[in-house]
């Protein structure tokens, strides 16, 4: 949630709302622009695709943005340990992020 956070913030949103209990959707409950926005995070770890997003979960999301006038969006979040891909991650450890942005849902 922080990288997503960040990214979030260097792009001019306002925060309205942030939720970091565990399937308490959505994350982030922005404004930008006028328009609130709704981002659902998620983190994987190695091998599986951050990019691979619950279809169920997010018009789920959707409908409830909808009601709102609010755009919804996804960041998937990947998660690997640096020494070795398959090996769990370890706190305080180095790790790798895959991390490709908001995805418009």
């Amino acid at each position: 949630m922080n990288l997503v956070g960040k990214q979030l913030e260097e792009d001019g949103f306002e925060f309205m709302a942030v939720n970091s209990k565990p399937k308490k959707d959505p994350q982030f409950v922005c404004l930008k622009d006028k328009t609130l926005h709704f981002i659902v995070v998620r983190y994987v770890l190695f091998p599986e695709d951050p990019r691979e997003l619950d279809r169920g979960l997010m018009d789920k999301v959707k409908n409830h943005a909808e009601k709102f006038e609010a755009l919804t969006y996804y960041a998937g979040v990947g998660l690997s340990n640096a020494a070795d891909r398959r090996s769990p991650l370890i706190l305080n450890a180095p790790y790798i992020v895959d991390y490709e942005g908001l995805v418009s849902y």
